[in-house]
């Protein structure tokens, strides 16, 4: 990492830092201990940033944000856009509950977010009918609210909406099964001087692609750049946000602002997912867009929003084992490496203050047990589909394990997430408790954080994991019983 320790170089850093926007983060709660919302803004402040995007309009969130200077994107989930389109009572009381209240008490709402990628093809069409409506009804709702020239309406939506040709950015266009909506969509946006929300991950490129050239997918200069016309592309991101400049301007509207609502690199999860890639992608992110020289489309500052500040151990796993692993904070608030965002001059993320744990104790596997035991396979399948082993396997974190220390990790993680309840490591004649850490090398033994949230989405996965523990007894005595 870079460092500048001449009068000249830290005279330089503000004089570029002085010319962009601030850096955003994506802030997500599918965590089975998310760490207290007056944490997570206090963590934002001390690492500077100045702007959040949230998936949820959720109450223990938005109160932590009150009066703390941060920009507030507040989204609404996809499960609500059948309601919101069919009803605008129903965009009027959730604009009422979650922005106008909020406002009230000192969040500084700047956006709201109509749904989250309404358009990926996984969802085979079922929200295409609702999306449109719903952020009319939003609009309105918010027009109506006294709001319009505070709060901006829009819609955070994934790069596959437009596509090229040839793949190169002047041949862009919106994909032609969606592009009816799309130009309704535009037309709402361009009427409010609402921006352009997109979601742009060159990861998923390159791991979709075994043929995608990897340098391309960086900042520091592609061995083959993207020649188009004469405008040289030496990374994906670039090209990719202006094949959507390009789609813009050829319907109509080549003003309209655009905003990056997640870009990001997982660190965990797969071969292409570790601690070097990431840091190695986010921070020639963040060098890139500190120059203020924006893209051959589209010069100047990048509106952006980092995804994402910290692990979420919940989420689901279908695109891959990646997707627990964007934060560039692990669970509990710790950073994984450093990372200059601009804004301290200082490559240190400052970790999260007054978090606390459970016991230093962890389980594993027994060291008298067998591996033929013939409750090892349903034992480590049950530790593992209900908590999180997406750190184990080839090119992860943990792949550095044997099968023993594959069976300890996935009793452990269990364990933890039960939050050390005895009887979450009493897989029959496999598992002990130790109070010596088993970590090893690059792999974590992870001790669970004590969550205080108090939520309602939290307070029923509390419910859960009582209730899992109280049958944990009845199922591992079945166990034994095969």
């Amino acid at each position: 990492m870079r460092r500048f320790y001449t009068v000249f170089g830290v005279v330089a850093w503000f004089c570029l830092v002085g010319s962009v926007t601030s850096i955003g983060v994506n802030w997500g709660i599918q965590a089975s201990h998310p760490l207290s919302p007056s944490i997570v803004v206090r963590m934002l402040k001390d690492n500077g940033f100045q702007k959040v995007k949230l998936f949820e309009a959720d109450p223990g969130t938005l109160n932590a944000l009150a009066k703390s200077g941060i920009e507030v994107m507040v989204g609404i989930s996809n499960d609500m856009l059948a309601t919101l389109a069919s009803s605008s009572k129903a965009a009027d009381q959730w604009v009422s509950k979650n922005v106008s209240s909020y406002i009230s008490k000192g969040v500084d709402i700047k956006y709201a977010a109509v749904g989250n990628e309404p358009f990926l093809k996984a969802y085979n069409g079922t929200l295409l009918k609702s999306i449109f409506p719903a952020l009319q009804n939003i609009q309105a709702a918010i027009t109506k609210a006294g709001l319009s020239n505070q709060v901006k309406v829009t819609i955070p939506i994934n790069a596959d909406v437009y596509e090229s040709s040839d793949s190169l950015p002047s041949n862009g266009d919106f994909r032609a099964d969606i592009r009816s909506i799309i130009l309704d969509i535009l037309q709402v946006l361009n009427e409010n001087a609402a921006p352009f929300t997109v979601n742009i991950y060159p990861y998923i490129s390159l791991n979709g692609d075994p043929d995608f050239p990897f340098d391309y997918a960086f900042f520091d200069g592609a061995s083959s750049p993207v020649n188009d016309g004469g405008t040289t592309y030496s990374n994906v991101f670039d090209a990719n946000h202006d094949t959507l400049a390009w789609a813009l301007k050829k319907n109509g509207y080549g003003n309209l602002s655009i905003i990056v609502g997640e870009i990001g690199w997982p660190a965990d999860g797969d071969i292409n997912a570790n601690l070097n890639y990431s840091r190695r992608f986010n921070q020639g992110f963040m060098t890139h867009i500190l120059t203020g020289k924006g893209t051959p489309m589209r010069p100047g500052p990048i509106d952006a929003y980092l995804f994402s500040l910290i692990d979420e151990d919940e989420k689901s796993i279908e695109p891959g084992n990646f997707e627990r692993h964007w934060g560039m904070f692990y669970y509990d608030g710790q950073p994984k490496y450093e990372l200059n965002l601009g804004v301290r001059n200082s490559s240190t993320l400052v970790a999260a203050k007054n978090v606390e744990y459970l016991n230093p104790k962890w389980c594993m596997l027994s060291p008298s047990a067998s591996l033929d035991d013939p409750q090892v396979a349903p034992s480590v399948s049950y530790a593992c589909g209900n908590a999180d082993c997406t750190s184990l396997g080839y090119g992860t974190s943990c792949s550095n394990l044997d099968a023993r220390g594959n069976l300890s990790y996935a009793f452990n993680n269990y364990y933890q997430k039960l939050d050390q309840v005895a009887s979450a490591c009493k897989f029959p004649n496999l598992s002990m408790i130790t109070t010596t850490n088993p970590s090893i090398g690059t792999c974590k033994f992870n001790i669970m954080i004590k969550s205080t949230t108090t939520n309602g989405a939290q307070r029923i996965g509390s419910f859960r994991k009582c209730a899992i523990s109280i049958v944990l007894g009845l199922v591992l005595c079945l166990l034994t019983l095969l």
